[in-house]
């Protein structure tokens, strides 16, 4: 339930998420409505990859035939040769930007799906909410905003490159198979002869740069997992310090949000090292065995061509094979930056969806306290209704009883009680936001139902959308919203409905719960829950809005948490909630 205003309805039940896999995160989007767009653009660009290891393996074939040319002192042959080379190498660079196009417009695609579910997901049924009460996950923003796109982009790129690899294996090991020929060993004074040598050289030494490159890797995995989310909070603190630019200046706070920004960028600081220690191990290796494979292949295949078993053209196609088969079989060793970014993504992504499918993760384990878990039901009924309700903390301790009250239409009631008894927490349990505790809440299945915090939330945007909020700004009329503002003494801003701001910057504390006034008299709900909503008004303006209040909503019911005493004069009933025992004695 949306904590302003929303159409009451049924609690969600949690769903199973615990197995949440990788292939779980990639498959929904190639089997949705987009399915024939998808794998139409993928498999485009799977026939321009293909298309490119066939100019390459024409390409593998001009080398060789170039050399020999060159070997040959063969003029006439010369510019046929390059003809050829033009065509092809224009023809991949035609292939190659059109599919890096194509491969961009379908991550684009993949990642804005993505982005729509997950946003469903995080906004729907409050798990935005239970998420952060229960800090079930860190920083949503950059899993949704950031880790979608890594995650479709690297999917898409790694599983392209690994087809394209496979293909491009199969068709050089031919070759490399048939232009190596096969080697004869003598072991023990007897002749062993290895066919396709130069393919099971090339196999076995991308398998073995590939187990020590893992072995020095595997723990980048944990680590870039680590310096994702250690950033993610890094930014965050920043945006709390915009956000809050003008309270931190009027404490002076200056030199304490320097310090914690300090102490937030030591944590970056401490695990780049770590990122740099082992980013500087793989860095040898590869570079190592890059370097080697440059000269590798001309050394083992040098002793045939000195016993004249190829041409000299034969050797550069030689080595161009190899090294298209050893990167090939490399595979691993070439992607693996990425695959470890990827693995590191895709962990905080699967963890991510699993919190939003349990948003209820603590309301499962209530029964095995003293608590129940308080049952909140949406009835046909004319009355909202508490039965046996009490309030607890989520380690299980209590907080108040309310007992059982009837909150029938057109009542007016004001809750009381010293700081911290429980009375913001009675709100959320009506509300349906908080599941600790016991006792049941039944709700009128048609009634609408607005809750009024201290300090409402503003969209930043128009000033009419934020009047509207949560409802679309075309909802209501512009005559009605200036009206509502008039009314509510807001007359300076009734010709600024179209102005575009960050409105809770613009308004000051007693015009922004004002403006919530408004809100509350455009949107005209059945029950109306205000939580100290004018606390920052003058006695004057409290009164005028009450008494709007009382006069436009006369068949609501309207339920007030407040302290000052002047507010029991527009209330015929009090609820008066007190600390539990146990709260007390601690």
């Amino acid at each position: 339930m949306n904590p302003t205003l929303s159409k009451s309805s049924p609690s969600g039940v949690p769903r199973d998420s615990d197995k949440i896999s990788a292939w779980s995160l990639i498959k929904p989007y190639w089997v949705s409505e987009e399915w024939k767009i998808a794998w139409g653009l993928l498999i485009t660009i799977i026939a321009i990859n293909l298309t490119s290891v066939w100019l390459n393996v024409k390409f593998n074939t001009w080398n060789g035939e170039f050399y020999n040319a060159l070997q040959a002192k063969n003029v006439h042959e010369f510019p046929h040769l390059m003809i050829v080379f033009t065509v092809i190498v224009f023809a991949l660079i035609i292939l190659f930007v059109y599919g890096r196009y194509l491969r961009q417009m379908l991550g684009f695609r993949w990642r804005q799906w993505l982005t729509q579910r997950f946003l469903e997901e995080w906004l729907g049924d409050a798990a935005f909410y239970r998420i952060e009460r229960d800090r079930l996950a860190d920083n949503p923003d950059q899993r949704i905003s950031d880790d979608l796109q890594s995650f479709a982009t690297s999917t898409l790129a790694l599983s392209l490159d690994l087809l394209s690899t496979v293909v491009t294996l199969i068709s050089f090991v031919t070759i490399l198979w048939g232009l190596a020929g096969a080697l004869t060993v003598t072991l023990g004074g007897m002749p062993i002869v290895i066919p396709g040598y130069m393919v099971w050289v090339a196999a076995l030494y991308a398998l073995g740069g590939s187990y020590v490159i893992y072995k020095l890797g595997h723990p980048l995995v944990s680590i870039t997992y680590q310096q994702q989310k250690v950033e993610a909070d890094f930014r965050f603190g920043l945006i709390r310090v915009r956000e809050n630019a003008e309270q931190i200046a009027f404490y002076d706070g200056e030199a304490t949000e320097r310090a914690v920004a300090g102490n937030v960028f030591q944590r970056i600081r401490d695990n780049w090292w770590r990122v740099m220690k082992y980013t500087k191990r793989l860095s040898f290796v590869l570079s190592f065995y890059g370097q080697i494979a440059i000269i590798f292949p001309i050394v083992v295949a040098a002793p045939r061509y000195f016993a004249g078993a190829f041409t000299f053209g034969v050797l550069m196609q030689i080595q161009n094979a190899f090294g298209t088969v050893s990167d090939s079989f490399s595979w691993f060793i070439n992607s693996y930056s990425t695959l470890v970014e990827w693995r590191a993504t895709a962990n905080r992504l699967r963890e991510f969806k699993r919190v939003m499918g349990a948003t209820h993760l603590k309301e499962s384990i209530l029964p095995a306290t003293e608590h129940g878990g308080i049952n909140l039901h949406y009835v046909d009924s004319n009355a909202l209704t508490t039965d046996g309700l009490k309030l607890a903390l989520p380690n299980g301790t209590e907080l108040t009883t309310i007992g059982s009250v009837a909150i029938k239409p057109g009542s007016r009631w004001l809750v009381r009680g010293p700081s911290g008894a429980g009375k913001s927490t009675l709100m959320r349990a009506l509300a349906g936001l908080w599941p600790f505790g016991d006792g049941a809440i039944d709700a009128p299945v048609d009634a609408r139902m607005m809750f009024i915090p201290q300090q409402s939330y503003l969209p930043i945007g128009t000033l009419k959308a934020a009047l509207a909020y949560p409802s679309p700004a075309d909802t209501f009329t512009d005559d009605e919203c200036r009206e509502a503002l008039r009314v509510c003494r807001l007359d300076d801003y009734v010709d600024r409905l179209g102005e575009s701001a960050h409105w809770q910057r613009v308004l000051s504390p007693g015009e922004q719960q004002r403006l919530a006034g408004a809100r509350v008299l455009l949107h005209k709900p059945d029950y109306l829950f205000l939580d100290e909503a004018t606390s920052a008004l003058d006695a004057e303006n409290e009164a005028r809005l009450y008494h709007l209040f009382n006069e436009r909503l006369p068949k609501a019911a309207i339920v007030s948490i407040a302290h000052r005493e002047s507010l029991a004069a527009f209330h015929d009933e009090t609820l008066e909630i007190e600390r539990s025992a146990e709260r007390a004695v601690a």
